[in-house]
C-alpha cells in the first residue's frame, strides 16, 4: 500500500470511529451474477442477532468539513490533519481488504466539502462503481449528507443496503446550541424521503405488476444521537428515539456517548469520561420499547424522566408497579411474562410452549433460562411458597442487589444488556 494511502486510512479511518450507527440487519442482497461477496446479517465488528462477529471497512471520504459542530472532531475550526479519498482510493482499498478477508463490507461516511450534493455525489460514485464495476456484492452502509437532493438519495438507495443519518443532538434546542446551522428538519425530509421510497418499492414488488423490482435500502434507515453533550433528560432522548421509529421506521436508533475532543464553552468538560453506563441504560431502553411492548412513557415520564443507574429500566417499571405483581407463571399472557424482571424473550417463548404440557415449577424455570434469583419475587408457579410480600420497593430492591451474582448489578460501570 502506497505511503499517502496509508496515511489517509489511518487519518479518516480515525476520524470514523466516532459514528456508532454502523450495525447492520435484515439485508438479503445475494451473489446471483457471479460477482465478489455476498451480503450478510450484520457487520462491522459487531455481534449479530445469533452470535456471530462481523467486520467492515469503515471510513470517512475526507474530514475536510464545512460546518463547525462543536461536538464533532471534524468541525472546520478543530486543528487536525485533514485528508480526502478519491472515488478510486475507495473502491481499491474496499476491494483489497475484502481479498485478504479483512473485512465483510463497507460503512461510508464523510464530512460535508463544497456542499450537500457535491459530497453525495462523489458518495454515490462509489458504491455505484462497487456494484456495477466490481460486482460487489457485499453489505454497503452509506451516510446519509444532509441537504442533497432527492435524485441522489433515490440512486444512491438502490446501490446500499443500509442508509442512515446522525440526528446529532436529542432535541431542537440541542442542536442549535452546538450545531447553528444545522437542524432536525434537515434529517426529518431525506428520513422521511427515502422511508416512502422503501414503501413503495416494497408495495410495487407486492403487487406482481412489475416483473423486476429493484432493492431499495433493504436493511433500512437507522440514525444516532450524542448523549452527554447537552443537557436533556432521559426522558427527552427517549420520547425523541420514539418519535423517529414511529414516523420514520427506523431500523435502530444509535447512542453514542459524548467522547471530549476539543475545548468549547458550550461542551462538558475536557477529561470527563463518556457517559458509558447512561448509555447502556438507554439501549436497554430501547430494547423494552422495540421487543418486550413497553411504551415509551410506561418507562420514562414527568415523574420518573431520569433512568435508575444502579439498576436496569425493566426492574425499575417492576418496582414501581408491584401491584401488577406476583405474576402467575403459568395462567399469565406472553406480554405479562416479559415484563416479569430475570425473564427475557427466549425464556417467554420457552414458557408459553412449556406450559402446554404441565404446570411449571421453580426448577422447570431455572433450566429453561430464568434468571430466577431476580424472578422469584415477582411470580408464581407450581411449586411456589406462600409469597411474603416484601414491605416496600426499597427494601426489595436492597434484597435483589444483595442477592445478585451478577456484575450487572454490583458494578453497573460493566454492564451487559441483561433483562
Amino acid at each position: 500500500m502506497y505511503d499517502r494511502i496509508r496515511e489517509k486510512l489511518n487519518i479518516l479511518a480515525d476520524a470514523a470511529k466516532y459514528d456508532v450507527s454502523c450495525a447492520s440487519s435484515g439485508s438479503t442482497r445475494k451473489n446471483d451474477n457471479n460477482g465478489i461477496g455476498n451480503s450478510s446479517s450484520g457487520i462491522c465488528h459487531s455481534y449479530t442477532e445469533d452470535g456471530r462477529c462481523v467486520s467492515l471497512l469503515k471510513i470517512l471520504l475526507t474530514n475536510h468539513c464545512i460546518y463547525d459542530c462543536a461536538f464533532c472532531v471534524s468541525r472546520k475550526s478543530n486543528d487536525i490533519k485533514r485528508a480526502a479519498f478519491t472515488v478510486d482510493e475507495v473502491v481499491e482499498l474496499t476491494m483489497s481488504f475484502y481479498r485478504r478477508n479483512y473485512i465483510e463490507g463497507l460503512f461510508l461516511s464523510s464530512g460535508i466539502f463544497k456542499n450537500a450534493d457535491f459530497t453525495m455525489e462523489r458518495l454515490l460514485r462509489i458504491v455505484k462503481k462497487l456494484r456495477l464495476e466490481e460486482r460487489f456484492n457485499g453489505y454497503i452502509h452509506l451516510k446519509t449528507i444532509p441537504g442533497a437532493s432527492p435524485e441522489l438519495l433515490i440512486e444512491a438507495g438502490l446501490y446500499a443496503d443500509r442508509m442512515s443519518i446522525n440526528l446529532e443532538m436529542p432535541t431542537e434546542a440541542g442542536l442549535k446550541l452546538l450545531a447553528p446551522d444545522k437542524s432536525h428538519e434537515e434529517v426529518k425530509k431525506p428520513l422521511g424521503f427515502i422511508q416512502q421510497n422503501i414503501t413503495q418499492f416494497k408495495d410495487e414488488k407486492k403487487t406482481g405488476l412489475i416483473k423486476h423490482v429493484p432493492k431499495f435500502v433493504p436493511a433500512g434507515q437507522s440514525t444516532q444521537m450524542v448523549i452527554g453533550a447537552t443537557p436533556e433528560t432521559d426522558m427527552e432522548i427517549m420520547y425523541s428515539a420514539n418519535e423517529y421509529y414511529k414516523n420514520y421506521s427506523l431500523k435502530r436508533v444509535y447512542y453514542s456517548g459524548y467522547i471530549p475532543i476539543s475545548y468549547d464553552s458550550r461542551m462538558p468538560a475536557i477529561g470527563t469520561q463518556p457517559p458509558l453506563l447512561r448509555e447502556n441504560r438507554l439501549y436497554q431502553t430501547d430494547w423494552l420499547m422495540r421487543f418486550y411492548g413497553f411504551e415509551v412513557q410506561e418507562l420514562l415520564n414527568p415523574a420518573n424522566p431520569h433512568l435508575d443507574t444502579d439498576i436496569d429500566p425493566k426492574l425499575s417499571w417492576a418496582l414501581r408497579n408491584l401491584d401488577q405483581f406476583p405474576v402467575d407463571i403459568n395462567n399469565a399472557d406472553y406480554r405479562m411474562i416479559l415484563r416479569i424482571p430475570g425473564i427475557g424473550v427466549r425464556s417467554a417463548q420457552k414458557i408459553i410452549q412449556a406450559r402446554k404440557f404441565g404446570k411449571l415449577r421453580s426448577d422447570q424455570l431455572q433450566k429453561i433460562g430464568v434468571a430466577y434469583n431476580r424472578a422469584k419475587h415477582f411470580i408464581k408457579c407450581a411449586d411456589s411458597p406462600y409469597l411474603l410480600r416484601e414491605p416496600d420497593a426499597p427494601h426489595l430492591k436492597n434484597l435483589i442487589v444483595a442477592e445478585s451474582s451478577s456484575k450487572y448489578l454490583k458494578t453497573p460501570q460493566n454492564q451487559l444488556l441483561l433483562f
